[in-house]
C-alpha cells in the first residue's frame, strides 16, 4: 500500500473513532460503555500516527524539491561546459555495443529512483469502515436481529435465592427477573402483581413490524457481554396491546399472562399489557436494567 494511502487511512480511522466516542455516543451501539476510555485512546493514537506519517511525507517531498533545485542551479552555473569530449565520441557512435549498455544503466537507475508498484485495488475498501464512522454509523442492533434469535436462557435459581417482592405498584422489574419469577419462583410471588418493564419492540416472527395493529410482539432487551458480536436477547411476549413500530422503545405495565403452570418451566414469560407508552432510548440500552422511573 502506498504511504500516502496509509497515512490517509490512519487519519480517517482515528477521526472516525473519536467522532463515535467523543462527538457522539455511536460507539454504544457496538460495545459496552466500559470500553469508552480504550476507544478514545485508540482513536487518539491512530490520529497521532497518521499525522506523523503525513509530516514525514511532507518533509521528504520538501527535501527532494530542495535537492532538485540545487541540481538545476549547479547545472546552469557559469563555467559549466556541456560540450562533449571528442575522446568520448565513440560512446555515442551508432552501432557501438556499449550504447545499449548506457541506456540499460540509465533505465536501471531510473527504476531504483522511483516506485512503480501500485497497491491492490481491494486496499481502498479499508477506507469504507473509517468513512462510515464519520458520515453514516451502522444502526444499532435491534428488532431485526432479535426476531431471528432465540431468547437468552435464564439461569436456574434456587428457591431460597428469591427475595420478597417490594409492595410498590407497579413493580419495576427487569425482563430477566420477571422470567425467573414466572418460571422458577414456586411461591408465585409475581401472581397478580402489576409490573413495569422497559424494552424495545420486536415483532413476532411473521409479524409486519410496521405498527399497523397486527398482533404478535415481544418486549425485548439486548445484553452485551463485550460487544454486539456476543449479544443475547431477553424477550417477554405481550398480549392485549397492538404492537408499536419495530425498534420503538416502550415502557409497559401489566400482569403475568396465565399460560402454563406458574413457578415452573412450563410457564410462559408473557404479560397482559395495561399501558404501553413510548420512551426515549435509555443510556443503558444494552443491559437488562430496571426501567427509569420518576
Amino acid at each position: 500500500m502506498k504511504r500516502p494511502l496509509q497515512a490517509l487511512l490512519l487519519l480517517l480511522s482515528g477521526l472516525g473513532l473519536l467522532h463515535a466516542t467523543v462527538v457522539t455516543d455511536d460507539y454504544t451501539r457496538y460495545v459496552k460503555e466500559g470500553m469508552h476510555p480504550l476507544l478514545v485512546a485508540s482513536g487518539a493514537l491512530l490520529l497521532v500516527l497518521g499525522t506523523a506519517e503525513s509530516w514525514s511525507l511532507w518533509k521528504e517531498g520538501r527535501n527532494e524539491g530542495k535537492a532538485a533545485t540545487a541540481t538545476d542551479t549547479a547545472t546552469n552555473a557559469p563555467g559549466h561546459d556541456d560540450t562533449p569530449d571528442p575522446d568520448d565520441a565513440h560512446a555515442h557512435a551508432p552501432g557501438q555495443d556499449d550504447a545499449p549498455v548506457g541506456r540499460d544503466d540509465h533505465d536501471h537507475g531510473h527504476d531504483h529512483g522511483h516506485d512503480h508498484s501500485t497497491p491492490p485495488r481491494v486496499a481502498w475498501l479499508l477506507l469504507l469502515p473509517a468513512l462510515s464512522l464519520l458520515f453514516y454509523a451502522p444502526p444499532a442492533i435491534g428488532a431485526y436481529t432479535a426476531s431471528r434469535e432465540a431468547p437468552k436462557a435464564v439461569a436456574v435459581t434456587d428457591q431460597d435465592d428469591f427475595d420478597p417482592l417490594p409492595k410498590t405498584s407497579p413493580l419495576p422489574i427487569t425482563l430477566t427477573d420477571f422470567t425467573a419469577r414466572v418460571q422458577q419462583d414456586r411461591d408465585r410471588a409475581i401472581d397478580g402483581r402489576v409490573v413495569e418493564m422497559t424494552g424495545f419492540v420486536t415483532p413476532e416472527k411473521g409479524g409486519s413490524g410496521k405498527g399497523d395493529g397486527n398482533p404478535g410482539w415481544y418486549l425485548t432487551r439486548a445484553i452485551f457481554s463485550c460487544c454486539a458480536a456476543d449479544a443475547q436477547f431477553v424477550k417477554v411476549r405481550v398480549h392485549g396491546a397492538p404492537p408499536p413500530r419495530a425498534d420503538t422503545w416502550v415502557a409497559l405495565t401489566g400482569t403475568w399472562h396465565p399460560a402454563g403452570t406458574l413457578g415452573t418451566s412450563s410457564a410462559e414469560a408473557a404479560v397482559d399489557a395495561r399501558t404501553v407508552k413510548k420512551v426515549p432510548r435509555p443510556p443503558n440500552a444494552y443491559a437488562d436494567a430496571l426501567p427509569v422511573t420518576g
